[in-house]
């Protein structure tokens, strides 16, 4: 580089340094400004109770100057940190949402801000906002500070003093943002609050993400056992509102209930109070039938001491004799890097040999071991390892595989014990979602069932089932008859309003739908004759023709088979009338049988009292 180009360098270096300082600058002028002229304008965001649609308070939010760089909250308190402002400005945010608090003359509680960095702060003293919010007439017990915690908490034992001085004079205390925080649970275990804050992250697409339901499922048994309120922030839609009304949370926050307004919204909107009223659960959203990461390999780890390089087959003769259960012995050298596998089957059968233990016994054990086993890491999981078993070979299925820490022998595995893991998953993920159409299975089935029955909803109880689907599959082929499961799922799903409707794959051709929806007769006579059109698809011709095929049976004999049907068997449920979902399967299999006894796609409604 010249020296005329280090000195534009330079000067670009120079400029771009001088533009930062003099933005630095213009920044702490502005924050000074907004401090000492007060230019912050309160905001208040309603916090409803789930079950009766009261408010019962509002957090006090702070905005700075409109059209200024420092008008978000976050670029505001970001900048009072940085040029070491932010007692200063808390406690005048303080002021101001207490004073407006009062003069809107709010009913309710204030959840009022405060950073654990605050309570840290030497200068900090709780009695002064005590003595604030006396000398405002309001009542202690109607305010609930609210920890918001931005950066690590050091020292928990100022905090805990101050949060015990505002409790015994009657204040309450709630926890911000659970789930976004640094140590938000061990807060919640060290100050047993009144409340707790799910961030709105877990809130936002509830209803179509188990994994965020399970976590505020967690959180709200959590709840239930230490005496505190959840509060779910971010509720943005109808459906996360439904959702998380029905998992039993306490409160609610978020758009959907109300924004945050300088003069905010002291009753409920029309949409907010006809979804309260709403008698219906929301459908919980669908666990997929086999997650993407399983169990890891270490699952099917047994640690056996490995057989050294420099061991003859003498000793490998030895090993498997002292221990019948050893089907295989890896070969390791001194740096403990696998070499191979000695099958037991194929080293008895190398000695069993006119002369074999002559010959081998005294030689090395690398000349009668597999020289290329399946080796894999202990981070592997086993959908992983059964993939690369299929592609090894079928030998390792019964040499099995070892199992490496970075590159080093640990352990080793079999593969029946493989096979055995997998379909033990493959049973469990079946009872959760069915692989093939990925709806509920089983366990959710009932569950749905049983939430129906715990909310005293009415609801309608249809079960689902193919007629003259086996012969169907031994013409056609199973891939053809596994299509056609999937566009019944397809059909039904279609014809159901799915945050209201729940349908589930009970196994093999049969499914059910639990209907919420007033109209679900009008929605099964849809889905028959959508099916009726679907189904043609998967016929030849001729037996499009004569709406019918034939087959031979066992004994030889031409047997005359129908297109498959669809048959529905619908039960409507009452509140009380059933007791569990054990009863609700029963009456619906019967059902089912009876639309069953009708040729052709048929709906059979249960009238008769139950």
């Amino acid at each position: 580089m010249s020296t005329r180009a280090n000195e534009k360098n330079t000067d670009n270096i120079f400029v771009k340094k001088s533009i930062s300082e003099n933005l630095q600058s213009e920044l702490l002028s502005l924050l000074i400004e907004i401090i000492d002229l007060k230019k912050m304008t309160a905001f208040f965001q309603p916090i409803i109770n789930l079950v009766s649609g009261k408010i019962i308070g509002y957090e006090g939010l702070i905005r700075g100057p409109s059209n200024s760089p420092l008008h978000s909250p976050i670029y505001l308190f970001h900048a009072a940190r940085q040029f070491g402002l932010l007692m200063e400005l808390e406690q005048l945010c303080r002021q101001i949402v207490l004073n407006t608090f009062v003069q809107l003359n709010l009913e309710g509680k204030l959840f009022l801000n405060i950073s654990p960095e605050c309570f840290l702060d030497a200068s900090f003293k709780a009695e002064d906002t005590l003595s604030y919010i006396q000398s405002l007439g309001l009542n202690p017990h109607r305010i609930v500070i609210e920890l918001t915690e931005s950066q690590p908490i050091l020292d928990y034992r100022l905090m805990l003093e101050a949060v015990r001085y505002y409790r015994e004079v009657g204040l309450q205390v709630a926890i911000d943002d659970l789930g976004e925080g640094f140590s938000s649970l061990r807060l919640w275990l060290e100050l047993m609050p009144e409340y707790v804050k799910i961030d709105k992250h877990f809130i936002q697409n509830i209803n179509q993400d188990p994994v965020k339901l399970q976590f505020v499922k967690s959180i709200q048994q959590i709840a239930e056992n230490s005496d505190s309120l959840i509060i779910a922030e971010g509720i943005e839609t109808q459906p996360e509102f439904m959702i998380v009304k029905d998992l039993g949370i306490a409160c609610g926050q978020g758009y959907f209930i109300a924004r945050p307004e300088p003069v905010p919204a002291v009753s409920l909107s029309i949409d907010v109070i006809n979804t309260l009223n709403h008698r219906h659960i929301h459908v919980y959203p669908n666990v997929c039938a086999v997650s993407h990461k399983t169990l890891p390999v270490l699952k099917l780890l047994n640690m056996l001491p490995p057989v050294s390089a420099d061991a003859d087959n003498a000793e490998v003769f030895l090993r498997f004799e002292a221990d019948p259960a050893i089907e295989v012995l890896p070969v390791v050298n001194k740096q403990g890097i696998p070499l191979g596998l000695i099958n037991r089957n194929q080293f008895n059968e190398c000695f069993a040999r006119p002369f074999g233990r002559e010959l081998y016994r005294k030689k090395s054990c690398t000349l009668l071991m597999e020289a290329s086993p399946l080796v894999v890491d202990k981070s592997t999981d086993l959908c992983e390892l059964s993939n690369a078993m299929v592609a090894a070979g079928p030998k390792h299925l019964s040499n099995g595989f070892i199992v490496t820490d970075q590159g080093v022998y640990l352990g080793v595995g079999t593969g029946h014990g493989l096979i055995r893991e997998i379909t033990q998953m493959q049973i469990t993920a079946a009872r959760y979602a069915n692989p093939l159409t990925l709806l509920p299975g089983n366990v959710p089935i009932d569950q749905h069932i049983d939430r129906l029955l715990e909310n005293q909803i009415k609801f309608c109880a249809c079960y689902c089932d193919l007629d003259a689907f086996k012969p169907f599959n031994d013409v056609y082929g199973y891939r053809k008859g596994d299509e056609i499961i999937q566009i019944t799922a397809h059909v039904l799903q279609q014809v159901c309003d799915l945050q209201r409707d729940f349908v589930g794959h009970i196994g093999g051709d049969d499914f059910i739908i639990l209907f919420q929806s007033h109209d679900w007769e009008s929605r099964c006579n849809t889905a028959l004759q959508i099916f009726e059109h679907e189904i043609r698809k998967f016929f030849k011709p001729d037996h499009l023709a004569r709406n019918s095929y034939i087959t031979i049976n066992r004994t030889g004999q031409n047997t005359v088979h129908p297109l498959i049907a669809l048959s529905i068997g619908a039960v409507q449920i009452e509140p009380g009338k059933f007791n569990s979902h054990h009863e609700i399967s029963a009456a619906a299999a019967v059902a089912k049988k009876q639309a069953k006894r009708t040729a052709g796609n048929t709906l059979f409604v249960e009238r008769r009292s139950q």
